[in-house]
């Protein structure tokens, strides 16, 4: 009698074996989400400001910041993006 494994849906199989090659992905979307939200409402309150009438020699370069780091964290989610196609398709 041979204790053989349960065969596992290929589907699954392959989203486990993506999940060993790289496996802080989940939290790196979840960091790239929370950045690019804090980065969203820094930048609606200094859009804010600026339009109340605050000194803009000041306001532009946070505002500036604010932008960037949006920025940031929605090009480093798309270069993480093609990953997962690519993996998924060698599997």
């Amino acid at each position: 009698m041979t204790n053989r494994p349960p065969q596992l849906d290929p589907e699954l199989m392959a989203r486990l074996k993506a999940e060993a090659k790289a496996p802080y992905r989940g939290l790196r979307r979840v960091f790239y989400g929370t950045f690019a939200a804090s980065g969203a409402i820094g930048g609606v309150i200094f859009l804010l400001k600026l339009l109340a009438g605050g000194d803009p020699g000041t306001i532009l370069p946070n505002l500036a910041l604010q932008i960037g780091v949006v920025a940031l964290m929605v090009w480093l989610f798309r270069i993480d993006r093609p990953r997962d196609r690519d993996r998924l398709s060698k599997n």
